[in-house]
């Protein structure tokens, strides 16, 4: 990164180590930056109509008046736009907790690092920073800029279409199935990812239908992957909202048989965006259609609605550890902990354990050595559309 192209802003109220820092920012080339001694002098700065735009923010969490927590709050809730980075001698453990923090509160950040700072640490964080592709990122997450209509519009007239990502075993790098995400193909806007209609379709009460559409479009995708010798599983997202409709698993069952497909190459993955209201029918549910042959998986395990009273409940085939436990597993030591136990718990209850979000051979090499079964994310490959995922079958079995 070219750090003379960007401007920043110390936040740190001890006066040597506030030199040191601009000194090391100054070393690797930035020729713009600004100090300040209190959360309280940094906001007034950033407030100033006048003053030229901050890029990156580095923030001290231990100061007087206002203290780090305080004023990420309030970079949060102004400033989301502007990348912070959290300089602190404090617990590691307290760090990860005031991470979280600034995540919630919407701050942009880049992530967090002990003192005392070291070139090498700031270098690491700002390779990350790329500063239109984050902010638009995170810009876009904040809401559908489509309404129902146009969603239940794109539904009938066919455009909405399963992307499979592979899902690959770590101790072997065989590929034995394929997660089948929504994607909405827009005749205007090219490819609309989930974000911008699961939400619409689940507050509607419609996303039966897309559920529907997914499962026979994977299903028959399936078949056809089987046809070319390819005997893997798919998996499709299964919302906890239509569980309340006692008729569901039969529907299931139905569409998949009618196809031609033996239910057990179907794992049905349970994604909790809402607490479980309609216990009952939604047990009856899972359990028929367990007994009908169906995989059933618990997804994003470890957030949310995702827990281990869920595991009493329901019999599970398979455990999703969560990507962002993945992605913070070489600098957290809770994540590293908490995916060790999910491993062993899954292992226990005779359940397949599969981590999402693996991006690095790094990341395939760690969940490897911890016995996790499976892997899925972009070091092994991107949701891809039908015809490339069926090449991607191909050179699996080539290589």
């Amino acid at each position: 990164m070219n750090t003379n192209e960007f401007t920043f802003l110390v936040v740190e109220d001890d006066d040597f180590q506030r030199e040191v820092i601009v000194d090391i920012l100054m070393r690797l080339g930035a020729q713009k930056v600004t100090e300040a001694r209190t959360g309280t002098e940094a906001l007034k700065i950033l407030n100033e109509a006048n003053y030229s735009p901050i890029d990156i923010i580095l923030c001290d969490l231990n100061m007087p008046e206002m203290d780090g927590m305080e004023f990420l709050r309030h970079i949060g809730n102004s400033h989301s736009s502007i990348a912070t980075i959290i300089m602190s001698a404090l617990d590691g453990a307290l760090i990860e907790s005031v991470k979280k923090m600034a995540g919630a509160y919407g701050t942009y950040l880049l992530g967090a690092i002990e003192k005392p700072v070291t070139p090498a640490h700031l270098e690491t964080l700002f390779s990350k920073y790329k500063s239109q592709d984050s902010k638009s990122g995170k810009e876009s997450q904040n809401g559908s800029k489509y309404n129902i209509g146009e969603i239940l519009e794109g539904l009938t007239g066919g455009d909405f279409n399963p992307f499979f990502q592979p899902k690959l075993e770590l101790a072997t790098g065989k590929l034995i199935g394929a997660e089948a995400l929504a994607r909405w193909i827009h005749p205007q806007h090219g490819i609309i990812p989930p974000y911008a209609f699961i939400d619409l379709l689940e507050k509607s009460g419609n996303i039966d239908i897309l559920t529907f559409i997914m499962l026979e479009k994977s299903t028959k995708a399936c078949k056809v992957f089987h046809a070319h010798g390819h005997e893997i599983s798919i998996s499709v997202n299964l919302s906890l909202t239509s569980l309340a409709d006692i008729k569901l698993a039969d529907k299931i069952t139905q569409i998949v048989k009618n196809l031609g497909v033996d239910p057990k190459y179907v794992t049905l993955e349970i994604t909790e965006t809402a607490a479980m209201t309609e216990m009952a029918p939604a047990l009856e549910n899972l359990a028929r259609l367990r007994m009908k042959g169906f995989g059933l998986s618990i997804d994003d395990y470890g957030t949310g609605y995702s827990s281990m009273q869920q595991i009493t409940r329901i019999a599970f085939t398979e455990l999703k550890i969560d990507q962002s436990f993945v992605r913070e597993m070489t600098t957290s030591n809770v994540s590293k902990v908490l995916i060790n136990s999910s491993i062993e718990l899954a292992a226990k209850l005779q359940m397949k354990c599969t981590a999402e979000g693996v991006e690095t051979k790094n990341d395939w090499e760690q969940l490897k050595s911890m016995n996790c079964d499976l892997g899925q994310g972009y070091f092994i490959a991107k949701p891809m559309h039908f015809d490339d995922f069926l090449k991607f079958c191909n050179q699996s079995i080539n290589t």
